[in-house]
Formats: structure tokens, sequence, C-alpha cells
């Protein structure tokens, strides 16, 4: 992500859209997010969007091209998946990058290769853990982290705590969407 750029963030009110909206405002990209509620979508204006699409309430499609002048975005983070994945393809512009790197909603379907083709698109699914192979890596990756979080660029938002004996009660509302930022399961006696 550059100055420049326009970016789309679903669950942008989520624990890790939440990173995402901040950090791209913070490299000087027009950062779009998409929310469910009204409430979310205040949380991510907080969190630097630019625009905020509330999905429930209108095609996010349609919305990212009458922001962006029918142009699209140069890059879409999409933790949601199988109910975003096609309309993130459809909102890149040509030779833009799709990072699908979570699947809230269900797996995508498969996608044929050709289907890139008409735009030249790139789609990534990355793993945290192939950035973090090496020691050195691990520790150059979490330090800018946590130094953008002791500047300020970074607010981690811990909207929801849970004891770790009711971790399915978080996990139910996680996939119902109950939740906003980060959630975080406590151990007892802690």
């Amino acid at each position: 992500v550059e100055p420049g750029h326009t970016v789309l963030v679903h669950a942008a009110a989520g624990g890790v859209g939440s990173l995402l909206c901040q950090w791209a405002n913070a490299l000087g990209a027009t950062v779009i997010g998409t929310v469910s509620t009204k409430e979310k979508a205040i949380q991510a204006k907080e969190d630097g969007c630019h625009h905020v699409i509330i999905y429930t309430e209108e095609d996010f499609v349609t919305r990212v091209n009458e922001i962006t002048s029918g142009k699209g975005v140069n890059v879409v983070y999409d933790s949601v998946g199988k109910d975003t994945f096609q309309g993130s393809l459809a909102s890149l512009e040509n030779r833009g990058c799709m990072v699908n790197f979570g699947q809230s909603s269900g797996v995508p379907d498969p996608l044929p290769l050709s289907a890139l083709q008409a735009k030249s698109l790139f789609v990534t699914r990355p793993n945290l853990f192939n950035y973090t192979e090496t020691r050195d890596e691990l520790l150059e990756t979490a330090g800018e982290v946590f130094a953008n979080i002791a500047s300020g660029i970074l607010r981690v938002r811990v909207n929801h705590t849970y004891p770790l004996s009711r971790a399915a009660q978080a996990h139910a509302d996680l996939e119902s969407r109950k939740t906003s930022g980060s959630v975080v399961l406590i151990p007892e006696g802690n």
C-alpha cells in the first residue's frame, strides 16, 4: 500500500480489519471499509476509513464503483471469504490484488485462473508462518507492529473479553457478527 492507493477492507470493525484500516490510512491510502451495522460504521470511521459501506444496506460492489468513479481499488483485504469473494474480485482495478486471509462466511468457491485474465488480477492467500519462518523475520515483523502501536499509529481495540471456559460463546458471537475489535479469551484464575 502506497500513498494515493485506494484499498477495500472487509470487516473493517473487526480485530484485524481495524488495524488494517488504521495502517493503510497512515500510509496515505484512501480506505473503504465494509461493516454490518451503523455502530460498527462509527468505529470504522474512527479507525481511518474515509468511506464506510454498511453491506447489509447496500451492495458493496456498486458503492465501490461509485466511490472510485468506476476505476476500482488497488487492493482488497478480505477476511470474510465465500460471501464477499466474487464481489471483491469485481471491485479491483486492472492489475489489482486481492488478499484473502480468512473465511468467516465459509470457503470461497474454486476460482478458475481464467477469471483473473480480463483485468490481469492477482490473488494471494497468505499464511503468517510463511512470513515469520526465521527468528529474525519474526522479530522484524513483530517489531514493526509494536513500533506502530507505541507511536500511536495503531490502536488495538479489545472490545470483548470472555473467560476461557466460554470460548464456544466467543466463537458464536464472532460468527454472528456480535463483536467488534479484538476478542480476547482470559484463562480462569488470572
